[in-house]
């Protein structure tokens, strides 16, 4: 081979390489051009940070109070005997204390309906009312044991008796006067069993 021979072919082999080589930059170029547009083309838009989201909240339903239906009971005179009336009372709560507690508070305001009375002396206050593990206390004040006779003794005890077991029929009852127990009620020594039920007060007093 002359050197004019290998000149040329190394020159065409050069030119082959550079051909090559050129042929893959190009590949390169255009893949990496490519892959660029489309990872441009797929990113989110820019929100700026100023810009708060309108996020619609659901109105909120307002609570709603239950109420409960008590009894209080007043007495009327059928001419033979007394008989119990209960009237219903509309309490704004279900909460039991604060049932009893409105339900007392109407008794003792309720001295005469037109179609029943009270035997409670006017004045009587209540002073608490608490419902524990073994009953339903009832703390009256000094009023209650005054004034009038057996029957009328009788009377508001019953009255005192229903009313506070107007949400329990079976509960047991206290009562107190000025925060004593109260044992014998009125002149005549009614003697008071601690405590009481509406089936106890039925088995030992008639109306």
């Amino acid at each position: 081979m002359t050197r004019q021979q290998r000149v040329n072919r190394i020159s065409g082999s050069a030119i082959a390489q550079a051909r090559t080589q050129g042929f893959a930059f190009a590949i390169t170029a255009a893949l990496a051009a490519g892959g660029g547009l489309a990872w441009w083309s797929f990113q989110p838009p820019n929100v700026p940070s100023n810009v708060t989201p309108n996020v619609v909240q659901k109105p909120q339903t307002p609570a709603t109070t239950q109420s409960t239906t008590a009894s209080i009971y007043l007495l009327k005179d059928t001419g033979k005997n007394l008989e119990l009336v209960p009237l219903p009372v509309e309490v704004n709560t279900d909460q039991p204390n604060t049932v009893l507690t409105a339900a007392f508070n109407s008794l003792l305001t309720n001295i005469n309906n037109g179609a029943a009375s009270s035997t409670i002396p006017e004045g009587t206050k209540l002073r608490s009312i608490k419902i524990l593990d073994d009953g339903i206390h009832v703390d009256l004040s000094t009023e209650f044991t005054t004034g009038g006779g057996s029957a009328s003794m009788i009377g508001r005890l019953a009255q005192v008796i229903y009313t506070a077991t107007t949400l329990q029929p079976e509960a047991k009852v206290w009562i107190d006067v000025e925060g004593k127990p109260l044992e014998i009620l009125g002149g005549e020594g009614l003697e008071i069993e601690r405590p009481m039920t509406r089936q106890s007060f039925e088995e030992n007093f008639s109306l």
